[in-house]
C-alpha cells in the first residue's frame, strides 16, 4: 500500500500523495482563481493527527484493527457546520402550514437542521452528504438509541470528510460490498456523487434499520437497487446518476419477492409497515377526474407518480390511523425520507393534502433542499412570504422516471440482524 504523503503549500497540512492535488484545488475559487483561506472552507480533509496519521493513507492497513480505526475516527471527526435557526425550522414551517388554508392538513417529522451545500466546496456533488446530515440531525435529536449508536456517541453531525471516513469504515465492515467495489473501496477526499445506497450503508453500519424503496415504471422492474443473495457481479451494475441499480437475472430465487407489486407489499410489511398500506392509486382514482377519455402522457405520468405521493402520506400518517380533529398540522414520529432521483437528492420532512372542490385530494411533498440557502429559507418562513417555493412540491413536479426513498425504522439491530443489513435490498413499487 502506498503510504507516501505530501504537504499542502497553502495550509501546510499533510495528505496522501494521491489526494494532495485535489485538496490544493479546494483553496481556489472555480471562477477567478482567488486563494481561499482554509478557515473559510467547511471541508477539512486533514484527519492527520497523533498516532492516527497513518490511517489516512487508505484502507486495509493490517496494523489497525477495526475498533482502533473507529476509535481514531471518533477522535478525529469534525462537527458539520450549519446555520442555526432559533426555535428550529420545523417549528417555523408548522406555523406556516397552520395558516395555509382551512382545507389543508399536514403531517411533519420532528426536529431537523438544514445543511446547505456551500459554493466552491460541495455545490454540484455534495447533496447526498448534506441529506445524510439532515437525516442524522433528526435521528440525534429524536431517537436516544440512535444518538448513542451513531458516530461513536459523539452527539453531533459530522462534516462531509468525516462522513466519508465513516462510509469507508462501513464498507470495510462488509456493508454494501457491491457499492464499495463501485467506488474502488475509497470515497474520502472525493467529489463523486453518492445516493440512497450509500446513505443506507453508512447508517446501517451503526445498527440502524434503514429501508430503501424504489419507484419506477413497469419496464424498470428488472432493475433493482440490490438483490439479496444474488451473484451478479459489479460489471452488471448500472449507475443512474446517484442511484445505483443492479440488473436482476431472469431466475427464480430470493429476488422473486421483488418481482411483483403485491408480493413486494407483503414482504415490505414485515420490515416496513407503512408499505403495506400503499393505496393502489390506479384502482382507486376517482373516475370522474378523467371520464372515459384517453389520458395524455403528462396526465398518465402524474397519475403514476401519485403512487409515490400515496406512499409518503401513508408513511407519515401511520396507515391513516392519525386523527386530525380540529388540528391542521400533526407531528409524526417517523423519520424524514432521503429522496433520490436522477440529478439531485433532497429530504422529505412531511406531506400536505388539500381537498379541491371536487373532493379529490391534492398532495404536496414538504422538502428540505440542500441547494437552498438556510438563511433565505428561514427568512421566508418567519415572514410567511414565498416559503412555498422552497418547501412544497406537488405531483406535477415529479418528472423523473425513477425515484428512491430511504428511511429509518425504530430500534437498533441485533448482531444477527446486522449481518442481514449488510446487503442493501429494496422494495420496488410500480408507477
Amino acid at each position: 500500500m502506498n503510504m507516501d504523503s505530501a504537504t499542502c503549500p497553502f495550509c501546510n497540512l499533510s495528505f496522501p500523495s494521491s489526494q494532495i492535488q485535489w485538496h490544493a484545488n479546494t483553496h481556489f475559487d472555480n471562477d477567478d482563481g482567488n486563494y481561499r483561506s482554509p478557515s473559510v472552507s467547511g471541508l477539512h480533509f486533514d484527519a492527520t493527527s497523533g498516532d492516527c496519521k497513518s490511517w489516512c493513507g487508505g484502507r486495509n492497513n493490517g496494523a489497525w484493527k477495526m475498533d482502533e480505526k473507529i476509535s481514531c475516527l471518533v477522535d478525529l471527526q469534525r462537527r458539520g457546520e450549519f446555520h442555526k435557526v432559533e426555535r428550529g425550522l420545523m417549528a417555523l414551517l408548522r406555523n406556516c402550514l397552520e395558516s395555509d388554508g382551512e382545507n389543508s392538513r399536514s403531517i411533519l417529522s420532528g426536529y431537523v437542521d438544514h445543511f446547505q451545500s456551500i459554493p466552491f466546496e460541495d455545490v454540484g456533488w455534495g447533496c447526498g452528504w448534506r441529506n445524510i446530515q439532515i437525516l442524522s440531525s433528526h435521528l440525534l435529536a429524536q431517537r436516544p438509541e440512535a444518538r448513542e449508536a451513531m458516530y461513536g456517541g459523539s452527539g453531533f453531525v459530522p462534516d462531509i470528510p468525516s462522513l466519508q471516513r465513516w462510509l469507508e469504515v462501513a464498507w470495510e465492515r462488509g456493508f454494501d460490498a457491491p457499492g464499495s467495489d463501485q467506488f474502488n473501496h475509497a470515497i474520502y477526499g472525493s467529489k463523486k456523487w453518492i445516493g440512497a445506497t450509500e446513505c443506507a450503508a453508512l447508517l446501517r453500519s451503526f445498527g440502524l434499520r434503514v429501508r430503501v424503496v424504489d419507484f419506477g415504471p413497469k419496464e424498470s422492474e428488472s432493475l433493482y437497487l440490490s438483490v439479496p443473495s444474488s451473484s451478479v457481479g459489479a460489471k452488471e451494475l448500472v449507475r443512474i446518476n446517484d442511484a445505483r441499480k443492479r440488473k436482476a437475472p431472469n431466475t427464480h430465487g430470493p429476488m422473486d419477492r421483488y418481482m411483483s407489486r403485491a408480493v413486494a407489499q407483503a414482504s415490505c410489511s414485515q420490515d416496513a409497515k407503512p408499505c403495506s398500506s400503499l393505496i393502489r392509486i390506479r384502482d382507486t382514482v376517482d373516475k370522474e377526474s378523467s371520464g372515459d377519455r384517453v389520458l395524455n402522457s403528462t396526465e398518465r405520468q402524474n397519475e403514476g407518480h401519485r403512487v409515490l405521493m400515496d406512499f409518503v402520506w401513508n408513511y407519515f400518517s401511520h396507515k391513516d390511523t392519525v386523527q386530525f380533529g380540529q388540528r391542521r398540522v400533526l407531528i409524526s414520529d417517523k423519520t424524514p425520507l432521503y429522496f433520490q432521483h436522477d440529478g439531485h437528492s433532497r429530504t422529505i420532512v412531511g406531506i400536505q393534502v388539500k381537498y379541491q372542490q371536487s373532493g379529490i385530494p391534492q398532495y404536496s411533498l414538504l422538502v428540505m433542499d440542500p441547494g437552498h440557502r438556510t438563511a433565505a429559507l428561514e427568512r421566508s418562513l418567519r415572514e410567511k412570504v414565498g416559503w412555498q417555493k422552497f418547501i412544497k412540491r406537488g405531483v406535477h413536479t415529479l418528472k423523473k422516471q425513477q425515484y428512491q426513498l430511504c428511511y429509518v425504522d425504530p430500534g437498533i439491530a441485533s448482531e444477527e440482524e446486522m449481518e442481514k443489513l449488510k446487503t442493501i435490498d429494496s422494495v420496488f413499487l410500480e408507477f
